[in-house]
This record gives C-alpha cells, sequence and structure tokens, in this order.
C-alpha cells in the first residue's frame, strides 16, 4: 500500500487571515499525533488580494487518510474555520511517483 499525499488549499476572507492561521496553527500538533500522519505541513503565499495557506500531508495510507477526515483535531479546524473563508478548501489527493533517490524523489 502506498502513501496518500495531500495538498489543501486554504483561502481566508479579508480581515480573517490572522485567525485562519492561529486556527490551523492548533491544529498542526494534535494532526501530528493522529496514526499515520507522515507529514501535515503549513505553508503560506501571498496571493493578490492577501494570501493562502497550503497545507502538505503525507498520509501512510487510504485508511489513515480516512480516519483523519473523522478525528476531532479536523472536526474542531473545521469549527475554527466556519464563515472564515472566502472559498471551499480545494483539496487535491496524490500519488507519488518515486524517482531519483529515496530520500528527494518522495514526499
Amino acid at each position: 500500500m502506498s502513501a496518500v499525499i495531500v495538498v489543501a488549499t486554504i483561502t481566508p476572507k479579508a480581515g480573517e487571515e490572522a485567525a485562519v492561521k492561529e486556527a490551523l496553527l492548533a491544529a498542526v500538533p494534535k494532526v501530528h499525533a493522529e496514526p499515520g500522519c507522515g507529514k501535515y505541513a503549513l505553508h503560506e503565499r501571498s496571493v493578490d488580494d492577501g494570501v493562502e495557506f497550503v497545507m502538505l500531508e503525507r498520509w501512510e495510507s487510504g485508511q489513515d487518510l480516512k480516519a483523519h477526515g473523522a478525528a476531532p483535531a479536523l472536526a474542531e479546524l473545521g469549527g475554527a474555520l466556519k464563515g472564515r473563508l472566502a472559498a471551499p478548501l480545494d483539496v487535491r489527493y496524490l500519488t507519488g511517483v518515486p524517482a531519483g533517490t529515496a530520500e528527494q524523489g518522495t514526499i
């Protein structure tokens, strides 16, 4: 069974950037403690009208990812983000294609 890579883009409403970032940062250590979490890394990028947050995730299996979807940390995060987003979450599920060295060619 191969790992599942997730790229989730979170776009806050204008004026909600700090609250969204705070909620995401609070979720990180809780998600790190979930079984099968290999990576759950928050990134920020500037866009024309503010910022977007991008969460890069690596789950050991689809089953681990499914459990994450039902975990208390994600439910709590959803509540904290409610009404603060400019658009629905953009979540993409990927399967790695290992290439090159094991360290550099996989996430």
